[in-house]
């Protein structure tokens, strides 16, 4: 035991500015990437997460997800969560294995806070977006056994917010590295759809309620077309999550404006084809 307090000890006096880096070296085994991993792949076992949204607007940027969790072919979730507040400016949405993808977005929650305290200060949105990135390449190993985590990235830089600036979205692949996208981008089984439709309805001038709109939409044509993609369930009342990012900081979008945006899109699609 006292050998045990002594390492602590040690850790948290060696501890710099990185959560991740000091957890590595008091509890290596707490990180998703460091745990022992059976030789075979795996991806079966565990409920996957798809089909997250991003667009930008002037002065802010709007991230969606479906609820769907699946298994192979079965529903494994109807009601997860994909889509959080990272910290008061930025936002993260998760697609891949679930259960490590929102271990790690936990962690990365940690790991903004545990900077701001050390520094005093906030990381920039580029280096918030980079520690992200550090965090995916130490899943590697379990992303080569099917265990992958691809989430995507938004928010805007509080010190350079401006109304007439929209928000910045980030993409990711498995090793880690990390893509600035523009306008809009999609992530998850249902993003060929999702991007798709955000073609036809996205423009760099939309306001916030076109742009909530627009998100909306491109889910539901994802989930149209992506058995893995979940639509607005109106016998259960579960509709997507979305979150904005402004000079006021990250909120979630009330659940009423949701719902109201997503039946408009449902009795306009009932209507018959569209003509625009």
């Amino acid at each position: 035991m006292s050998h045990q307090f002594s390492g602590m000890s040690a850790a948290f006096r060696a501890t710099g500015s990185s959560f991740s880096d000091f957890l590595g070296d008091a509890a290596p085994h707490l990180l998703p990437g460091r745990r022992a991993l059976p030789p075979h792949a795996a991806a079966d076992l565990s409920p996957t997460a798809t089909t997250i949204v991003a667009a930008t607007y002037p002065g802010g940027v709007v991230m969606g997800g479906d609820r769907r969790a699946t298994m192979g072919n079965y529903i494994a979730q109807r009601d997860i969560q994909k889509v959080y507040a990272s910290d008061e400016f930025s936002v993260v949405g998760i697609a891949g294995s679930a259960g490590i993808a929102i271990e790690m977005i936990r962690l990365f929650t940690v790991e903004l806070e545990h900077y701001e305290k050390i520094e005093g200060t906030t990381l920039s949105l580029d280096g918030k977006a980079n520690r992200l990135a550090t965090m995916i390449r130490g899943n590697l190993g379990a992303a080569m056994q099917g265990l992958a985590v691809v989430p995507l990235f938004a928010g805007i830089d509080p010190e350079a917010a401006d109304p007439s600036r929209p928000g910045r979205i980030f993409s990711y692949d498995v090793t880690g590295g990390v893509y600035e996208e523009f306008g809009y981008h999609s992530i998850g089984s249902g993003s060929m759809f999702a991007k798709s439709a955000l073609k036809k309805v996205w423009a760099p001038d939309r306001d916030r309620a076109a742009t909530v709109r627009a998100i909306v939409e491109s889910l539901y044509d994802a989930a149209d077309d992506d058995s893995a993609t979940g639509g607005p369930d109106l016998v259960r009342r579960l509709f997507p999550i979305l979150y904005t990012v402004t000079a006021q900081g990250a909120a979630r979008v009330p659940e009423d404006e949701v719902v109201a945006v997503a039946e408009a899109v449902i009795a306009e699609r009932s209507s018959g084809p569209r003509t625009d």
